[in-house]
């Protein structure tokens, strides 16, 4: 495959398109891209993501080597989130550096080795990886967030400190049934705790 052919595969005005033509090819040269570019669709996690159209910002050192173009430098992305404890927004940023040789001659790059077209180079896979592998896994919004009640959901921080739900022992919660059953019946209504109701069914028959 030809290279102009190659070339005419990328846009070369792509916001994450980097043209080397004024880098050249002679081993040692280098030059700086410094650019603020709009987050594309995907960047993210099941409760972490670079929304789409944000900022991202990208410094970066291209530097022309024997086989290809060495980039390095950092990226900078904001990041929405959602609390792992208490599912609240949570509104930060993501910091992360990238370093990535892309080779001149497509056919005789390694597998690990990412290949230039003509002039451009692609870094949006590079990017976009390096900024998702750094998102964080399990995102809070404080270090102190109490989280959700297990018994209502409500969050931990605006309920009272005093906030609990009584719960009944699973081994007689089928048996609190038994009361409202006996009331419906006609049956004993003193019954006071699924305890009794149970002690009440299982006492032996008296008499004939």
């Amino acid at each position: 495959m030809s290279t102009s052919h190659r070339a005419t595969r990328l846009d070369p005005r792509a916001p994450l398109v980097l043209d080397t033509r004024e880098l050249g090819r002679r081993a040692g040269s280098m030059r700086r891209v410094q650019r603020t570019v709009p987050a594309p669709d995907g960047w993210g996690l099941e409760l972490v993501r670079v929304p789409a159209g944000t900022p991202v910002t990208l410094d970066f050192r291209l530097e022309s080597v024997l086989d290809g173009v060495l980039v390095s430098g950092s990226v900078r992305a904001e990041v929405d989130a959602e609390c792992g404890r208490c599912l609240e927004p949570v509104r930060t940023a993501v910091d992360v550096d990238i370093q990535e040789l892309f080779a001149y001659d497509a056919g005789q790059q390694d597998d690990d080795v990412a290949a230039m077209e003509g002039d451009f180079i692609d870094i949006e896979p590079v990017v976009r990886d390096a900024v998702v592998l750094g998102l964080p896994l399990n995102p809070v919004c404080s270090e102190d967030c109490p989280g959700l009640c297990a018994g209502c959901g409500g969050s931990l921080r605006d309920l009272p400190d005093d906030h609990h739900h009584d719960e009944i022992d699973p081994r007689w919660a089928a048996l609190a049934a038994i009361e409202p059953a006996l009331d419906d019946n006609g049956g004993d209504t003193s019954v006071a705790s699924p305890e009794t109701a149970a002690l009440a069914a299982v006492e032996p028959e008296t008499g004939s």
